[in-house]
């Protein structure tokens, strides 16, 4: 995989900052798996989980997304455990569905593990496809990260999946500006504030877990009321089969 990233060049910046993660998770030994151009697994993921399902937001909530790397395996497993409803992405939105629904109750009677199903493979076979517009409300997020900063600023691998899917499901009204959003990382992969700023288009984080400790950020920035359209990249088009249609369905709710 090339050391620049699969999508590096639409932000210099935030490339250097993934540049160094990543070199640094392989130099240091607590990759696990490839660090390159993904969102890394890391040594202590589980533990890391554990730490993000002792707030009270995560106890309370009875439907979570989490995005589909395997750093978030751990915490897909504790939600099906807790009888949580968990909704994934298909990994880079790639198929002419978008989404994936994992119903605990049903996993068990068609004697599906959970931690098969968990597994992006796993989901992928056993979840229920659904649309966007299908995903219930939700009551807690996990995103994926490259690298984070204390005050909720984050980078993903810079293709902009999460950006995008918070941003629909916010237009949508599955999202309110209260959803707590939370990632799992490697302590590695926190990086001082003003290096990640946040922008617009970004949806600050309220809960980084690590090995290590549980950060609660105390962000109170605003997030993004919808999708702006003009900030979604060509090639996003290209490759996500259904993303043209859901503009068009978007944005005639929008004048309605």
């Amino acid at each position: 995989m090339s050391e620049q990233g699969r999508w590096a060049g639409r932000n210099p910046d935030k490339d250097v900052i993934r540049h160094e993660v990543w070199a640094g998770l392989e130099r240091d030994g607590v990759a696990v798996g490839p660090a390159w151009s993904v969102i890394p697994n890391f040594v202590g993921a589980d533990v890391a989980a554990w730490r993000l399902a002792q707030t009270e937001e995560w106890k309370r909530a009875r439907t979570v997304k989490t995005n589909p790397d395997a750093p978030q395996i751990p915490i897909r497993i504790r939600a099906l455990y807790e009888d949580k409803t968990v909704f994934a992405p298909v990994p880079y939105l790639t198929r002419e569905f978008p989404y994936l629904r994992l119903d605990p109750e049903r996993l068990r009677a068609n004697g599906i593990s959970f931690e098969l199903a968990a597994t992006s493979q796993g989901f992928m076979e056993h979840g229920e496809r659904i649309g966007f517009e299908e995903v219930a409300p939700l009551d807690f997020c996990v995103v994926g990260s490259v690298a984070v900063t204390r005050a909720g600023g984050r980078t993903g691998k810079g293709a902009g999946f999460a950006d995008l899917e918070t941003a629909i499901f916010r237009e949508l009204g599955i999202v309110s500006e209260t959803t707590p959003m939370a990632t799992t990382v490697h302590s590695s992969q926190l990086v001082d504030d003003a290096r990640v700023p946040m922008q617009a288009h970004d949806s600050p984080l309220d809960f980084v877990a690590t090995e290590l400790e549980l950060i609660r950020t105390g962000n109170t920035g605003l997030r993004p009321m919808g999708v702006d359209w003009d900030r979604v990249q060509p090639d996003q088009f290209e490759t996500i089969p259904f993303l043209s249609e859901l503009k068009a369905r978007m944005l005639q709710r929008r004048t309605q």
